[in-house]
């Protein structure tokens, strides 16, 4: 019996190999190495919603993820990293897991600290676990970095930014799906179901299920990377598991608004194609002002 193929997958068979041959060509090899991976773009963002309480409109957060440092990404790179951070003025900083590429063969982990510790956020700063971040039995090295650098690590477990008018929004973390042991029910439960609840989830294929079962609004990821090597039309030639249903941007499920960042570093192989590393910047807002 013959296998049908979608007409996606076709012409990623038809055009896969003279885009690779041009990739390992002179010009090619040398803008997916040395150039697109050091274009970091800023997204900008508003996330409209009825839930946010109006004295959260105006609020800006700013996420970063997978800078995988050790794997041609160096501490100098996450040092322009959080001055980029910085020159945003967030009012919350989120990092959506992988620091360090293998956490326990990195041998410059606590030079992290001091550079980390520089980005300033006065609501918060909050981290979650990636693979990564977990592999090679790395978990107790990234806890306590991000630690020290001041940063709320969330494990299935939740919290909330608090205003003087005492209106909400809570911030939620689950441990990574793939190493960890993440549980949605408990870093979800005692929330309010009128709240708005920003979920940080590694793996952005954790949308469905938790647009099916749970009151979030927003799920902010990573993982993906974007592919890191994209065909023009087609989009990644390879997606991580887990990160293959939802790999760039926005996605809309059920009540939940999702945003899977392309992140900052690489992993396998050092190149990036259409898939330029990035900081993203979110205003919230209200949508009933």
């Amino acid at each position: 019996m013959k296998q049908k193929i979608s007409r996606r997958s076709f012409f990623k068979r038809l055009f896969t190999i003279p885009f690779l041959a041009f990739i390992s060509s002179g010009i090619g090899y040398w803008y997916a190495r040395y150039i697109e991976p050091k274009q970091i773009k800023k997204e900008a963002h508003r996330i409209r919603n009825t839930k946010i309480p109006k004295g959260f409109s105006g609020m800006k957060i700013v996420q970063f993820s997978d800078t995988h440092v050790g794997h041609h990404f160096e501490i100098a790179d996450l040092e322009k990293i959080v001055i980029k951070i910085n020159e945003e003025q967030p009012d919350v900083v989120v990092f959506t897991g992988d620091l360090m590429d293998d956490p326990l063969n990195y041998d410059y982990a606590d030079q992290l600290i001091p550079v980390l510790h520089k980005i300033r956020a006065p609501f918060g700063k909050f981290a979650i676990f990636g693979n990564h971040d977990h592999g090679g039995y790395g978990t107790e090295t990234y806890e306590e970095i991000m630690v020290a650098s001041q940063f709320t690590v969330l494990k299935n477990e939740h919290t909330h930014i608090e205003l003087i008018d005492k209106s909400r929004i809570y911030i939620a973390g689950v441990d990574d799906l793939m190493l960890g042991r993440p549980d949605f029910t408990e870093t979800l439960q005692g929330i309010p179901e009128k709240a708005y609840t920003i979920l940080l989830a590694h793996e952005p294929d954790a949308a469905k299920e938790i647009s099916e079962q749970f009151q979030v609004s927003l799920q902010l990821s990573g993982h993906s990377h974007g592919g890191q090597v994209q065909l023009p039309f087609i989009g990644p030639i390879v997606t991580p598991p887990l990160g293959s249903k939802y790999y760039e941007g926005f996605y809309e499920l059920n009540h939940l608004t999702l945003y899977v960042n392309r992140g900052l570093g690489t992993t396998r192989q050092p190149f990036r194609f259409l898939a330029p590393p990035e900081i993203t910047i979110f205003t919230l807002e209200n949508s009933e002002t």
